[in-house]
């Protein structure tokens, strides 16, 4: 019996009950503004709504990396919702954690969140697409161009999965209809917003704020760490759930997000020194210097140059890494012990 207590009280002290109450405020807030908000002020209620997606497109970030509780189950039942239309939380999972095997970090192919094109790739598109990537790596078109790019791009590829007979994501689409069938017609005929207007309101405008956060995250370097932003303060911070210190949360991925701000500050110049200085002191300073000028070359500067060019040797160990027991790059400095 008492260690059966000892479990449970562990079990309980493991829930992040910070993130299960943002997590409720965020939907509370969903209905409240479409309900409330929309029928006097409809205009307020766009743009809390906005907020809203954008904070829960953070809040599955959260939870794909096993927060708030220990329960994988759990945690995409309470992000799941598709609110925000576009992503089912499986395929934000799957991909999001590919993401974060830093050594491969920009790599045009293997991580699922670059904005680089591979050389040989890029020379082949049309011109009207070269001219619209090359706005796209500006903050302004990131801002306006970024949703509906990432969002055609990433459904074609998965369509093209699924034609292929990819079972997972055909699973995580299938999961993604089931709670769009519930989500769609709340929006339509509970809260009485026009799905058009949902779509161009909310869900671009909330997909626009996150790429606000998005858009330096990572940049090619010779050492993986020092591919990676620190945004040291930002009145965004909370929106994105403090990985505007991304670097810190690359390196610790399975830390809450409410933690981040405190391991920053403790080590501020152990984490500058580590991405060679890859800082900024908030993204009004990235807007002034790339509004309208472009941060990155579309092409990747270094890796697949062209279609031969072969995979980089990464070594890799034995550890824990963000899925479980796996592998993990060996460090990209050798220890000075």
């Amino acid at each position: 019996m008492k260690k059966q207590k000892r479990v449970s009280r562990r079990e309980v002290g493991a829930i992040e009950w910070p993130t299960v109450f943002l997590i409720g405020a965020c939907y509370a807030a969903w209905g409240g503004a479409a309900i409330f908000l929309w029928p006097n002020y409809p205009f307020v209620a766009v743009i809390i709504l906005c907020v809203v997606l954008a904070m829960q497109s953070s809040l599955m970030h959260e939870a794909s990396h096993g927060h708030p509780t220990r329960k994988g189950w759990v945690n995409e039942l309470l992000v799941g919702l598709p609110i925000g239309l576009v992503y089912p939380f499986r395929r934000f999972k799957s991909l999001h954690l590919r993401h974060h095997a830093d050594e491969r970090l920009t790599d045009p192919f293997d991580d699922p969140e670059s904005y680089y094109k591979a050389l040989w790739h890029h020379e082949e598109f049309p011109p009207l697409l070269k001219r619209v990537l090359a706005i796209n790596n500006t903050m302004a078109g990131r801002f306006v161009l970024g949703p509906w790019l990432g969002s055609i791009g990433f459904m074609l590829e998965d369509a093209r999965l699924i034609a292929q007979g990819d079972r997972a994501v055909r699973k995580a689409w299938l999961l993604h209809a089931l709670g769009l069938a519930i989500v769609l017609p709340v929006v339509q005929f509970g809260f009485g917003i026009p799905l058009w207007l949902y779509i161009l309101g909310p869900v671009w405008l909330g997909q626009a704020l996150i790429s606000v956060r998005t858009f330096a995250e990572h940049q090619w370097s010779e050492r993986p760490d020092g591919r990676t932003i620190i945004i040291e303060r930002s009145p965004f911070a909370f929106l994105f759930l403090n990985n505007n210190l991304h670097l810190v949360h690359h390196k610790s991925p399975n830390v809450a997000w409410y933690k981040l701000p405190t391991l920053f500050r403790e080590r501020r110049a152990h984490w500058v020194a580590m991405n060679d200085g890859y800082v900024f002191p908030g993204y009004f300073a990235l807007f002034r210097e790339y509004a309208f000028r472009a941060k990155e070359p579309v092409e990747h500067p270094v890796l697949r140059r062209s279609p031969e060019t072969g995979r980089a040797f990464a070594p890799r160990m034995r550890a824990r890494n963000v899925s479980g027991l796996g592998t993990a790059p060996v460090p990209a400095e050798p220890s000075k012990e």
